[in-house]
This record gives C-alpha cells, structure tokens and sequence, in this order.
C-alpha cells in the first residue's frame, strides 16, 4: 500500500530525496565533467518521474529533462521540476546548484521547495521566511549570460552586482539576505523559476517580471524572458531602473560583456 503524503510533505520530499542522489552520484568521484552533469541529470530525473507516477498519476509534469506532454495544459495541478539546475556548477564543483520542485495550481506555485545540497538546506514554501535589516548592497546575476540590465539596475541603487550558478542558488540567497535582488534577462523556462518563485512569494519577497507582470506557469510556451526576485521595499526603484533601462535601448535583453565568467 502507498503511503499517502500531504501535497507539501510530498514536495519537500522530493527536493530531499533528489538532494541526496545527486550528492551520492558526486560523491563517489567516478565520473567526471560532462558525463558526471548528464548522469546527475539522469538519474534525477528518473527518480523524481517515477514518485510522481506513484504518488500524483494524475496530475500534469512538466521538466527540464522530460519530453513535454501537453496534456497538462488540461490539467489545474501541473508539477514542475528541475531535477538538477545548475548541471555545470554540479559537474565542476562548485556550491551554486539546486534542485527545483513546485506544484503548480492555476498557473500560480502554491508549494514549492528548493534544495541546496552541497548546503545542506532545502528552502520549503511551508516553512520560509526573508530575512530583514540592513540592506548587502548586491544584485545577483547569472555567471554565464549577466543581463546588461542588472548591471544598471544595480549601479541605479548604488549597489554592485554579483554573478552567481543556478537560478535557484540566486533567488534563495536572496532570502538570506546575502544578496537584495536576483535580476534576469534573456530567458529562462519555467523549471528555472516556479519552484524559487514559489518559495519566494512564501517567504514574502517580490517576484515578477522585469515590466512588473505577475509570473504565471503551465503555459504552452514555457519560455519566460526576465524575472526580478528581490526584497519587497525594493521593488519600485528595480522596476523603475529597469524601466528606464528598457525606454533607453527597446529591450531588457543585452549582455554586460565585461562581465562573462567562463
């Protein structure tokens, strides 16, 4: 008989469980590079598709690593995931992946979990709040595509900008308070977001898109083009800068070429 879980228990789960896998496949060090990323990826993904089938057979499934199946455009509860976001910094060493898991209910995340493994932490949408107090004065970005537009929004607040791995690594460190805001544009889908903006709407911070359009997932296009995650008292002078910065050049798109991390 199958245990039967609360829809945020089960999201927590989740996030935990393939945590710990990709921690595991890592950890033994027998692969390496692009093959150690694709197994990560894999396996991940594997695990996740199959509690899913077991636990929720009929709800909708949207992931980065599976053929989507329309079908969920039908359905009012759609899981999106990421099983592992940041494959590279996984694959390299580095601290700033995550793993992605939200249930989404009518377009909007209404649980949502966020694992940083090499961490220790998953951020849940049940138990989640900001942190308050003194601003850190940094904006982050992405490490391998920095929008143009943080940079500007940055310079506007009189801060400076930060390029970090995963969008999830970015948004929670947001919550933490090591950064005020996570900036992008130039795209993402929406297993890059739903699950970090899930968990940031929870914990009482602002997300939207660069215009100020609430965010809004299951669509048929998957594709978002910008998203600013950032503390609430911030959110008029980013979408302000942000603004001026698309009345200046047409577009939020652009790439702060000085910036690239390779």
């Amino acid at each position: 008989m199958t245990a039967q879980y609360s829809d945020s228990r089960l999201t927590n789960l989740i996030a935990e469980g393939t945590g710990e896998i990709l921690k595991g496949v890592r950890g033994v060090g027998l692969l390496r590079g692009r093959e150690l990323g694709e197994a990560g990826d894999e396996l991940a993904q594997s695990w996740i598709s199959r509690v899913l089938s077991q636990h929720r057979p009929d709800d909708g499934f949207l992931s980065e690593e599976a053929a989507d199946n329309q079908d969920r455009l039908s359905k009012d509860r759609v899981w999106i995931v990421d099983p592992l976001d940041g494959t590279k910094e996984f694959a390299t060493g580095r601290q700033d992946w995550a793993v992605h898991v939200a249930l989404v209910e009518d377009g909007v995340p209404t649980h949502a979990a966020v694992g940083l493994p090499d961490l220790g932490v998953v951020f849940k949408s049940s138990d989640v709040r900001h942190v308050s107090g003194p601003f850190a004065g940094k904006v982050a970005m992405s490490r391998n595509r920095p929008p143009a537009v943080a940079k500007h929004v940055a310079q506007a607040l009189g801060f400076e900008v930060q390029p970090v791995g995963s969008a999830g690594a970015k948004a929670m460190h947001v919550l933490l308070g090591d950064y005020d805001a996570y900036v992008h544009a130039g795209g993402q889908y929406e297993w890059d977001q739903a699950a970090p903006v899930g968990v940031a709407l929870a914990a009482g911070l602002h997300a939207s898109r660069l215009d100020g359009t609430p965010l809004r997932y299951n669509n048929a296009d998957t594709y978002i083009p910008d998203i600013v995650i950032c503390r609430p008292e911030l959110a008029d002078d980013i979408l302000e800068a942000a603004a001026r910065y698309h009345d200046e050049h047409g577009t939020f798109e652009g790439v702060a070429l000085s910036l690239i991390h390779i």
